[in-house]
């Protein structure tokens, strides 16, 4: 279990200085924008999650909270579009209003999910031998086995599926060389005829039941994994050129936010595969200068599992990205997790474990999101075992909340700065060099 600083102001009271004033002015209006992770899902899922589970946090804490959609609108001349809402908040007395933009990259996600059932076996290998042969699985393995064991789940899945289907085969097959054989038919052309047709009935039969398992991944979640992964390593850690076009028109649309005057808080937050992309916006975000000119700037990093790629030997835009972002002076930078998550590198210390701090080095601010405190005992044991629900936890209600809650950090008052100024780091975070590849390039 995760340790809960005394220190630290609860998330329903002001935060104040010594003398009881309040540190910063209230924010009045904010802008958010959510960059998701590797999700083929249209970004309706996530206004829909906001809405039921802020309703829940704000009865539990007492607070208000609505929202209402806001339309479609396009972003981007390939058409990705853009997705979000607004967010009314009565909360410490004070109103907020938030306007929330979901960053959409699930049009890139669903393109790299289209490769057959042969490809994905041949991304299997692909992937596998590239962080095998590469050293990172070993080194992975050093930070947190829960997310490693999650990587090799979509392989085992597999192996198993593909098994199960030679089985199959291989059963058809036999039995009917033996129906053959007992009918009597001896000679060695009709024994081969027979053997073929009955083989080609098994590999059919084969393939149907492949087909099935796919069909079923809703479910099972190994070719969604697979193809999650297989599309991290594909280029051996570096950025496809789609992704690099859409990270940015990510940077353009939060620099245009940052200058603009209605807003006391431009707040950007990844979750999963979305932190490690959210990491690499904003460090182009700065570089452009744009950082701070009115707003301030904060991230927010939710269940990261930066280590899969930034640890892959040609991963020097994401290291070099890592080390800049975590220098700044100009943003307030937390990274949320919690070791009740198999799926994220828990307490790990993104830039730290990769080898590439700087000298001066400032962020991120690592946290425990405590699920074991945070979620009442009845609640935590109905989702333990429910791994790609608690991966989403960070998104949702807490029925017993500590200093994190996703609905008054992303619509309350507080920037994120003055919320977590005086909190300490996590006393089990990871924060020492894992990665064998520490290299960010020219």
């Amino acid at each position: 279990m995760q340790e809960q600083n005394p220190k630290t102001p609860t998330a329903s009271a002001p935060h104040r200085d010594s003398d009881g004033a309040p540190q910063d002015p209230p924010v009045r209006r904010r802008k958010v924008f959510y960059i998701p992770g590797y999700d083929p899902m249209p970004p309706r899922r996530y206004r829909e999650l906001y809405r039921s589970e802020g309703a829940a946090q704000a009865e539990i804490s007492g607070y208000q909270l609505s929202l209402v959609p806001r339309p479609k609108t396009a972003t981007a001349s390939d058409g990705a579009g853009g997705f979000g809402w607004q967010v009314h908040a009565e909360i410490e007395g004070h109103e907020v209003d938030t306007d929330v933009d979901v960053l959409v990259w699930s049009d890139i996600v669903q393109d790299s999910m289209d490769p057959s059932i042969a490809e994905t076996y041949w991304q299997m290998v692909r992937t596998a031998w590239i962080y095998i042969s590469t050293g990172t699985l070993r080194r992975l393995m050093w930070l947190r086995k829960g997310p490693v064991i999650a990587a090799l789940y979509p392989v085992g899945m597999l192996v198993l599926q593909a098994a199960l289907a030679f089985i199959v085969a291989l059963v058809i097959a036999r039995l009917g060389q033996g129906g053959v054989a007992r009918l009597g038919l001896t000679s060695t052309l009709g024994a081969a005829l027979a053997a073929l047709v009955f083989w080609a009935a098994g590999l059919v039969a084969a393939a149907m039941l492949l087909r099935w398992f796919r069909r079923q991944d809703g479910r099972l979640f190994a070719y969604y994994l697979m193809h999650d992964y297989a599309h991290s390593a594909a280029l051996r850690g570096a950025y496809a050129p789609e992704l690099e076009q859409r990270i940015a028109q990510f940077a353009g649309e939060i620099a245009v936010a940052l200058s603009d005057p209605n807003y006391d808080e431009v707040l950007v937050v990844g979750h999963s595969s979305g932190a490690h992309v959210g990491v690499s916006v904003l460090a182009d975000v700065q570089r452009s200068g744009l950082a701070g000119r009115h707003a301030v700037l904060g991230f927010l990093s939710l269940g990261q599992v930066v280590p899969m790629v930034s640890f892959l030997p040609e991963a020097h835009r994401l290291r070099r990205d890592l080390r800049d972002l975590s220098g700044r002076g100009d943003l307030c930078w937390v990274d949320v997790t919690a070791p009740g998550d198999g799926c994220a590198f828990a307490l790990c210390d993104p830039v730290a474990v990769t080898g590439v701090s700087p000298p001066q080095k400032r962020w991120p601010l690592v946290i425990s999101a405590a699920f074991t405190q945070t979620l009442s005992p009845a609640r935590w044991e109905a989702l333990r075992w429910r791994f790609f629900r608690l991966h989403f936890q960070y998104l949702c209600a807490f029925d017993q909340p500590g200093d994190y809650d996703y609905f008054q950090i992303t619509a309350g008052p507080r920037t994120l700065e003055s919320r977590y100024r005086n909190r300490n780091p996590s006393r089990s975070r990871i924060d020492v060099t894992a990665s064998k590849y520490t290299s960010v390039g020219g």
